[in-house]
C-alpha cells in the first residue's frame, strides 16, 4: 500500500449514518491499485456528491449495511 493512498470515485450515495446522521454512507469505485475496479462501501464524514473522489488510506476496509429501526 503506498503512503498517499488509493483514488476512489464515489458512484452512489446511499444514505445517512452515525448516531446523529454525521457521515454519509457512499459506494466508491477503486480506482487504482491491486483493487483497481472494485465497488467498496465507505462511510465518509463531510459533504460529498456523485463523481467526488476520495483518497483511501485503507482500502482493504469496508463499511457495515446502515441498519433500518
Amino acid at each position: 500500500m503506498s503512503d498517499e493512498g488509493i483514488p476512489a470515485e464515489i458512484v452512489e450515495i446511499v444514505g445517512r449514518t452515525g448516531s446523529r446522521g454525521e457521515a454519509t454512507q457512499v459506494l466508491c469505485k477503486v480506482l487504482d491499485g491491486y483493487e483497481k475496479g472494485r465497488i467498496k462501501k465507505r462511510n465518509v464524514k463531510g459533504n460529498v456528491k456523485k463523481g467526488d473522489v476520495l483518497i483511501l488510506l485503507n482500502p482493504e476496509t469496508e463499511a457495515k449495511d446502515i441498519r433500518v429501526h
